[in-house]
């Protein structure tokens, strides 16, 4: 059986944000064991699971990523939609855009210190649409 809803994050500012709590109180019941897939329906924004406890951590994704992927590149031919458009899609590319979570006990299963983080590359990025899909 299959069970699908969607439903919208609250804007965040760009960076590295534990969406953990938002995601679980947007699940329906769910079984006792089975998979749940999250997919986010936005080619400039990500999604990943991650260090829970330690905030140097996501301070650290954002120098890397920024880094790795700056604004304002000459290597870049879409430019249409600001200087941080092109890295956003670029870094989504690298953290994906959905994520399988077991499900046990009626609970996702994650590990000890694992969150869901929403990862926003936009300086302006809106409300992001999520897409929960429980199979049992």
């Amino acid at each position: 059986m299959v069970q699908q809803t969607e439903f919208s994050l609250p804007p965040f500012k760009r960076g590295f944000h534990l969406i953990t709590d938002i995601v679980k109180d947007n699940l329906p019941d769910l079984p006792q064991t089975g998979v749940m897939h999250l997919f986010i329906k936005h080619t400039s924004a990500g999604i990943c699971i991650n260090e829970n406890s330690a905030a140097e951590v996501l301070s650290d994704f954002n120098t890397f990523f920024n880094k790795l992927v700056p604004e304002g590149s000459e290597l870049y031919e879409h430019s249409e939609e600001g200087k941080d458009d092109m890295p956003a899609h670029i870094k989504s590319v690298l953290t994906g855009t959905s994520l399988q979570i077991p499900i046990s006990g009626k609970r996702i299963n994650l590990g000890t210190w694992q969150g869901i983080y929403l990862c926003e590359f936009r300086n302006n990025g809106g409300s992001r649409k999520l897409v929960v899909s429980i199979v049992s």
